[in-house]
């Protein structure tokens, strides 16, 4: 017997691999019932909507996402390590995420006009925590731990963790994790610890 929860989270892998490998405008909900298996009452059962299976989608993925790299954090023991830590997330979360081609958020934030209140439309909400996070951790992290210029430092490294993103779209480098890594490790040693 199929239960509740597994239902749920078949129309869930349904909805993100279709989403966002062809593109969630043109991704009716009966492609999703049709790719998870379900009807599409069954669907709006647990979904109710569109775009409250979006938002589900990119809740789940901000979940894992955020638990990914605290682990990595977890993991890390030195100041260096820790900033580092943005990319050892991104190589654990690509492993253990669904096949998708790049970064849901910016998909997500590609297809989507900004709304005129940006309060009214939670996935919205979504993509702004999801871009806070990463910025205002590394903020956080590069003042706590005493680097020299730390907003800089964390600008810098933000750029480096979109230029991943932008990346895996594109396809070139073709394994850009390595690289960034490198940058962001020449971006920190440039940006000795103060004391």
């Amino acid at each position: 017997m199929v239960t509740t929860l597994h239902t749920r989270d078949r129309i869930l892998d349904a909805a993100e691999l279709l989403f966002f490998r062809d593109g969630i405008a043109v991704t009716g909900v009966d492609a999703v019932a049709a790719e998870a298996g379900v009807s599409v009452v069954t669907l709006y059962k647990h979904h109710r909507s569109k775009e409250n299976l979006l938002r589900e989608v990119l809740r789940r993925r901000f979940d894992s996402w955020v638990e990914h790299w605290d682990a990595a954090l977890e993991r890390a023991h030195s100041p260096e390590g820790k900033l580092l830590s943005l990319f050892d997330a991104v190589a654990t979360f690509r492993a253990a995420a669904g096949p998708t081609q790049w970064c849901c958020f910016l998909a997500t934030a590609s297809e989507r006009p900004r709304p005129a209140d940006p309060a009214s439309d939670p996935v919205f909400a979504l993509l702004e925590q999801d871009t806070a996070l990463v910025a205002n951790r590394l903020q956080a992290l590069t003042t706590a731990l005493g680097y020299r210029e730390p907003e800089a430092l964390a600008h810098g490294l933000l750029l480096i963790y979109n230029g991943i993103l932008a990346s895996l779209l594109r396809g070139a480098p073709h394994e850009p994790l390595p690289v960034a890594r490198d940058l962001g490790r020449a971006l920190i040693d440039s940006s000795r610890a103060a004391s």
